[in-house]
């Protein structure tokens, strides 16, 4: 190439603030965060996954809003929503719905001001026999008020419990099918957030 030629397009590169919804240390959601920053990292060059960590934030009490500020744990956390251009929840289902951290995660994100809004999201969940579509709905539906615009396509719910094995013990995912799922619902989410955006869709994705 000769100097100064500018043949070559820059890529956007996209961060993504990833929560998870399992406090578990072998979580199978958290599994998730981790294989979709592998597959980034290997094959997605303009998203970058940055794992958000909610075992710290205390559950949701106004009180604990002093002359408009938050806890040092819920301010730290809500920096990280507003530095990002897009989110990845992975969640577990908990009773046909959310699981209680994220929900509270979600809250105190919404708190004046809020943190969510107008910015790409999508879901991921590992769980029982549903896979975890019922939290799935529930998320979305929270992601209406707080202003969230979630891709709607692929739609990736891992039964982590049903043959073949999906994760091992320690909650990294194993499965080539699930893996390829995933990859397409990142490559969704890049390109709506880069819609939303009013940015151009990459022209050029590793292999």
């Amino acid at each position: 190439m000769e100097e100064g030629s500018t043949t070559a397009t820059a890529t956007t590169v996209l961060r993504v603030a990833a929560i998870s919804g399992s406090l578990r240390r072998g979580s199978a959601n958290t599994g998730l965060i981790r294989a979709a920053a592998e597959i980034c990292r290997e094959s997605i060059p303009g998203l970058q996954i940055d794992h958000v960590d909610i075992s710290d934030l205390p559950l949701l009490n106004t009180d604990l809003e002093v002359d408009g500020g938050f806890p040092p744990a819920v301010e730290a956390f809500r920096e990280k929503v507003r530095g990002a251009d897009c989110f990845l929840f992975a969640s577990p289902e908990y009773n046909y719905s959310i699981s209680g951290p994220l929900k509270n995660a979600l809250d105190w994100g919404s708190r004046p001001p809020n943190c969510w809004a107008d910015r790409a999201a999508a879901i991921l969940s590992a769980s029982g026999g549903s896979g975890g579509n019922r939290s799935q709905y529930h998320i979305r539906q929270v992601g209406v008020f707080l202003d969230i615009h979630f891709i709607n396509k692929p739609e990736v719910f891992t039964k982590a419990h049903q043959p073949p094995k999906k994760f091992d013990d320690d909650g990294n995912l194993i499965d080539p099918e699930t893996k390829e799922q995933l990859m397409k619902m990142l490559l969704s989410l890049q390109a709506f957030a880069l819609r939303l955006q009013g940015k151009p869709a990459n022209s050029q994705q590793g292999n």
